[in-house]
């Protein structure tokens, strides 16, 4: 009786602290990705698991870990998002849901290499990170708005690429006077 094609992902979402995988409960920009199922599929086997239990603690820290990394890397697009002038729009920008769409389709395969290089070339994204299409949609709407090498270029400024990948401090690079 239920047509919803994502009734097997989302028919055991029923705490709030699981409602959004992306970040925290109540956020609007949850979506049913990839790295939303790996988080999903996580909580789902340590919900199964004794509270008691090593397994049990080890997931729990694993998932914790996860959120926080995503909030930290959500907050580096934010930041840099701010600083070219996005500060009323930056939420928006970063707001991805299963409804979004890619504005052009000739965009993708642009959105797709400005994307990688940002991975490859800055520290926007963690050493351990596996791309996430959420960015996709992102890097997609800064092409709409010709803004996407200005971010590339200063998200290359801010979080720098370290020789042998270490990230050193984890915060923005702050240049002195």
């Amino acid at each position: 009786s239920n047509n919803n094609p994502y009734t097997s992902f989302g028919a055991t979402l029923a705490r709030d602290e699981e409602q959004n995988l992306w970040s925290t409960p109540h956020d609007v920009t949850h979506t049913e990705a990839d790295d939303d199922r790996v988080l999903y599929n996580m909580i789902v086997v340590r919900n199964q698991l004794d509270k008691d239990s090593e397994e049990w603690q080890k997931l729990n820290y694993d998932i914790y870990t996860l959120r926080q990394t995503r909030k930290e890397v959500r907050s580096r697009w934010k930041h840099i998002l701010e600083d070219l002038g996005f500060q009323k729009e930056a939420d928006s920008l970063l707001s991805v849901t299963k409804l979004s769409i890619i504005s052009d389709s000739q965009n993708m395969s642009k959105a797709r290499d400005i994307l990688l290089r940002l991975s490859e070339e800055t520290n926007i994204f963690p050493t351990s990170w596996e791309l996430s299409e959420r960015y996709l949609f992102v890097v997609d709407r800064l092409i709409a708005l010709d803004a996407a090498e200005e971010f590339f270029r200063m998200a290359s400024a801010v979080y720098p690429k370290r020789p042998g990948g270490d990230r050193g401090d984890e915060g923005p690079r702050q240049s002195v006077p």
